[in-house]
Parts: structure tokens; C-alpha cells; sequence
């Protein structure tokens, strides 16, 4: 039996923010070893970036997709990108002024910023299920996160990591409030594009050179940042957005640390522990009732 096309909708949408989310989360796993040989922000941006506009104009080649964009289109490309470049660049910042797992759980703020900007600004009604979705997600981030207790935040490093996540949460916003006439692959090499003229001011105005990767094992981290919470990230959660919404798309994002997690313990060793199973319960419970909040 064929599902109506709204249900059929709903069910790419969810699928799409869940993916999104999990490609998100391995930001740590290609930054963290560059930042280990000492490349700075602007550098692992840049390739990040740059690298994904080359993987989207192949994608796009291989479709048969012309780049042409009306040309007022262009300047909200380029917001929009500057948006989602920017938010990279301050979570990527706060990296070194705190722990990257602290950082992630932190950067969780942003779904409750984008419910927040809704009610506030459009008007969206937020149910009780929302509210419940967004605790039981946060608790469970959390226990996610257990290092030391005697660990001070570090309040430059806290300042980037909420900046990012308004960005990051005005980003989703946008993307919702724009009907944009182009497909998903189109829309996001403009994204990328536009973060890329992004980065690039940020490498001038940070003072911070650009500089040549030179090992293959870095080479390979820049890939997966491209590839991964980029390339794959972004067009997921432009699908994500555009079938279920901002709101939604924001909470599932909660599968992002949980992502870092799998990966800490499958690659890392790190010991899968009760603390950690309760977590990973709560968030996936968080964002299993807005799912079916949104099916109902």
C-alpha cells in the first residue's frame, strides 16, 4: 500500500534529520587530529569547505545541474552560508578553549534556541510533547558528558560555543522560512559556497594564514570533514527542515553527541558504561516522541 505523499514526506524528512545529526556529530573526528599537528581554525576550514563545494559541483555534474541561480538568490546564499560558517568557525574555536565532548554538549542549545526564536518570532505554539522532547534530550546529553567534576568551563570557550549554536539555530530558521525553488543539491553547493567567501574573511581578519595540509592522514581528516558533517550533513538537514520542520530537524539533532559517544568507544576505546547507556536511552526517547508527536 502506497503512503499518502504528506506521510511519505514526513517519513524522508525524519530519516533525513536523523542522518543529518549523526554525519554532524564527527566534526571532533577530523578537527581534533588537525588541531593535534597544530593547523589552525581558518586552515581546517577553508579545506572543509573548499573541498565540499568541489564534492557538490561533482554531485551536481553527475545530475546534470546547472550552477545558474537568479542573482538576488545570491546574497541570501551567502548570508545563509555565512550563518552556517560562522557557526563552524565558533564551535571549532571553542575547541581550544575546552573540551571538545563539553563543547558538543553545550552546542546542544541550539533547539531550544530555534523553539525559543519560533514561538517568538513566528508564532509557532510549542506543545508540551516539545518541551518534554528538548528536557529529556538535554538530561541525556548530559550523561553523555562525564569528565571531571572539578573541570572549569572556560568562559571565552562557553561565549563561541552559544554563539555557534544561535547561528547554527537562525541557520535552520532561515532554510524553514525560505521556499526556495531550488532541489536540495543545488541549494546547499550555494551554502557551502557561501561559507567558503566566509572563511576566507574569517582567515584575513583572525590573521590566520591558510597553509598547505602535507600528510596523507591529514589529507584524509579534511575529507571527512568535507564529506561527512558537511556535505552530507547539510543536504540532509535542508531535507530535514523542508518536510518536518525547523523545530523538529533541531531536536533530533540530539543524536549528534550520541554519535561522538559510539565513536569514542568503537575507535577510541573509551568504556561503554550504564551512565552512558541512560543517556543514549533518554535522547533517543526525546526524539522518538516528537516523531510521533508529528505523526499523530
Amino acid at each position: 500500500m502506497k503512503l499518502p505523499t504528506t506521510n511519505s514526506s514526513k517519513v524522508k524528512g525524519y530519516a533525513a534529520g536523523i542522518l543529518a545529526a549523526i554525519f554532524y556529530g564527527t566534526n571532533p573526528l577530523g578537527s581534533l587530529p588537525l588541531y593535534a599537528d597544530n593547523i589552525n581554525s581558518a586552515t581546517i576550514l577553508f579545506y572543509r569547505y573548499g573541498l565540499a563545494v568541489a564534492m557538490f559541483a561533482i554531485w551536481m555534474l553527475a545530475k546534470g545541474e546547472t550552477f545558474k541561480i537568479k542573482r538576488g538568490h545570491a546574497i541570501r546564499f551567502i548570508v545563509l552560508g555565512g550563518f552556517f560558517a560562522l557557526s563552524s568557525t565558533f564551535l571549532y574555536v571553542s575547541f581550544l578553549y575546552m573540551d571538545a565532548g563539553v563543547a558538543s554538549t553545550i552546542l546542544f542549545s541550539y533547539p531550544i534556541m530555534v523553539a525559543v526564536l519560533m514561538t517568538a518570532v513566528f508564532h509557532e505554539h510549542i506543545t508540551w510533547t516539545t518541551v518534554t522532547s528538548i528536557l529529556l534530550a538535554c538530561v541525556g546529553i548530559g550523561l553523555l558528558h562525564h569528565g571531571d567534576g572539578d573541570v572549569n568551563l572556560s568562559t571565552l570557550g562557553l561565549m563561541f560555543v552559544l554563539l555557534s549554536s544561535l547561528l547554527y539555530a537562525i541557520y535552520i530558521i532561515a532554510v524553514r522560512q525560505w521556499k526556495s525553488p531550488y532541489d536540495s543539491v543545488k541549494f546547499t553547493f550555494w551554502i557551502c559556497a557561501g561559507g567558503l567567501l566566509t572563511i576566507l574573511g574569517f582567515s584575513v581578519l583572525a590573521h590566520e594564514p591558510i597553509v598547505l595540509l602535507h600528510t596523507a592522514k591529514q589529507w584524509a581528516c579534511a575529507v571527512q570533514l568535507a564529506l561527512l558533517p558537511t556535505v552530507l550533513s547539510l543536504f540532509f538537514m535542508t531535507v530535514a527542515i523542508k518536510n518536518v520542520g525547523a523545530t523538529p530537524s533541531a531536536i533530533m539533532g540530539a543524536l549528534e553527541p550520541v554519535t561522538a559517544v559510539v565513536i569514542s568507544v568503537l575507535l577510541f576505546g573509551e568504556a561503554f558504561t550504564i551512565r552512558l547507556a541512560i543517556g543514549i536511552v533518554l535522547i533517543l526517547s526525546g526524539v522518538i516522541l516528537i516523531v510521533l508527536r508529528k505523526k499523530q
